[in-house]
């Protein structure tokens, strides 16, 4: 059975959707203030995970956001492209600056902007309440939905095909 997640080198995630459940919540909507957005814990050690297992990660998305800055920083992001609906031309920029074959890099998408960059990637996913379209394009779906858990079960399936996930797991000690 062929494995195209094991010659993975780096994730691409789509943000709103995947990382997040898609809502935006704006802390004062009669002033123009950052939005907030809510990150789930275990998505955020499965992207810590992939970065002890030596992944390297980005975030391509649509929209502009601090919060979204501030993620990709603590995560030591190597790649952010933000306010991008092109993601096919996102993914051959992150192909380029990375060093990698598109063969080497996954794609998290969720909605039809994510859709050419899905198509381009070595391995593609979606979370279980992405869009029909995103849905049949996923080489993997998880069984959970964004922002709650799809992350994470995604990072480890593609750790599991390198045979590095409980090296990662292990990597937090007794």
């Amino acid at each position: 059975m062929n494995h195209p997640e094991a010659a993975i080198e780096a994730i691409l995630f789509d943000v709103d959707g995947v990382l997040t459940d898609g809502t935006f919540e704006p802390e004062d909507p009669g002033l123009d203030l950052p939005e907030r957005k809510r990150f789930h814990a275990r998505d955020g050690l499965g992207l810590l995970l992939a970065r002890r297992a030596g992944l390297r990660l980005g975030f391509v998305t649509g929209r502009r956001s601090a919060i979204v800055r501030r993620r990709a920083r603590e995560i030591n992001a190597a790649f952010l492209r933000e306010g991008c609906f092109t993601k096919g031309v996102a993914f051959e920029e992150a192909c380029e600056t990375l060093g990698l074959s598109p063969a080497q890099i996954a794609f998290v998408g969720d909605d039809v902007q994510d859709l050419p960059a899905m198509r381009r990637a070595g391995f593609s996913a979606a979370p279980a309440d992405a869009h029909p379209r995103a849905l049949a394009a996923a080489d993997f779906v998880s069984a959970f939905p964004g922002g709650r858990g799809a992350v994470r079960e995604i990072v480890e399936r593609i750790l599991e095909a390198r045979g590095a996930l409980e090296a990662a797991e292990n990597s937090f000690g007794d």
